[in-house]
């Protein structure tokens, strides 16, 4: 199996009120999603590998929402920040913190939500589609947004997951590893298998 990561280093500060960690699924890579993403012009989409850890570092920083029925996004809805991302075998995920103290009905939820009910949705830009005429979109270039939390079966990849953890958020030490490799030689080596060929940008988002 393999595993690459990246982290940001958070100062660790206990009992934070307004942070609790939480843990995710935010998408499959190498795997066409279950349904097609809003936005997509109805065709389900692969993220590849390579894709997907060359935007890692977009990823992090970037916040997490939410909509008050739980079944989409908004932007303006930012509701924690995600400090991890790693893709271990074919899924890719993030970990951060939630601002409970200043959405604690959301925290409340998600607390009270039933194991399994809630999943991710991530939100690009750029995405680069290899053929617009294919009728599974792949995409072989994104940058992360921000993503959502809502309903698992909203979202476009049915086994995403989101969930709190009553430890704090991990992270990693030099703000990246990939079990002794660095942060630039994710980013190298991200960048040698990225194979760019004619197509044309868009964007959407990973719910259905």
């Amino acid at each position: 199996m393999k595993f690459e990561a990246m982290a940001v280093t958070m100062p660790e500060v206990p009992e934070h009120p307004n942070r609790v960690a939480f843990e995710g699924i935010l998408t499959l890579v190498d795997e066409p999603s279950t349904r097609a993403p809003a936005g997509a012009r109805g065709h389900r989409v692969v993220l590849t590998r390579a894709a997907a850890l060359a935007a890692l570092p977009s990823l992090l920083g970037m916040g997490v929402d939410f909509t008050p029925a739980w079944d989409g996004h908004d932007a303006r809805r930012k509701c924690g920040v995600i400090t991890e991302a790693d893709v271990v075998g074919r899924r890719l995920k993030v970990s951060g913190y939630l601002y409970a103290k200043d959405f604690p009905e959301v925290a409340r939820h998600l607390r009270q939500a039933s194991a399994g009910s809630m999943g991710m949705s991530y939100e690009l830009a750029n995405a680069h589609v290899e053929d617009m005429n294919a009728e599974v979109w792949k995409l072989t270039r994104a940058t992360f947004t921000g993503a959502a939390i809502l309903l698992r079966a909203k979202a476009a990849y049915q086994d995403t997951h989101f969930a709190l953890t009553p430890q704090r958020c991990r992270t990693l030490a030099a703000a990246g590893v990939t079990r002794g490799v660095s942060r630039t030689a994710i980013r190298e080596t991200a960048r040698r298998n990225v194979v760019v060929q004619p197509g044309k940008d868009t964007r959407w988002k990973s719910m259905k």
